[in-house]
């Protein structure tokens, strides 16, 4: 794949709805990102995870599996860790920490306004 040309992307309103219990980055503060192309030219956040020139698709006795680590190699915000528990919880106290709607004290300024 040419590095000038855009992959496609799997975002859907602010979630990746192929994977299922992916989480959700609206109201995070996390910005989706699109995939991209690496310095190896391989596809990286596109879900399909057989870019043609991915070295899985080339393996051979002369391929250093420690190529394919490193940044370059996650995308972040389309990987598979973000489905882990605990990185979920971390995208809860995100989403929470936006600030707490006002509230009176002591009075229910929205009783009957429904």
């Amino acid at each position: 794949m040419d590095k000038d040309k855009k992959a496609e992307s799997p975002i859907l309103d602010e979630t990746m709805p192929h994977q299922i219990h992916a989480p959700s980055f609206k109201g995070t503060g996390i910005n989706m990102q699109a995939p991209f192309v690496n310095k190896y030219g391989v596809v990286i956040g596109d879900s399909k995870y057989n870019s043609p020139n991915s070295p899985l698709n080339h393996w051979s006795d002369d391929i250093d599996p420690s190529m394919m680590a490193g940044e370059e190699w996650v995308h972040p915000t389309n990987d598979i860790g973000w489905n882990a528990e605990e990185n979920r919880e971390l995208l809860e106290a995100k989403r929470q920490s936006q600030g707490v709607p006002f509230m009176h004290p002591s009075l229910d300024t929205s009783y009957g306004q429904d």
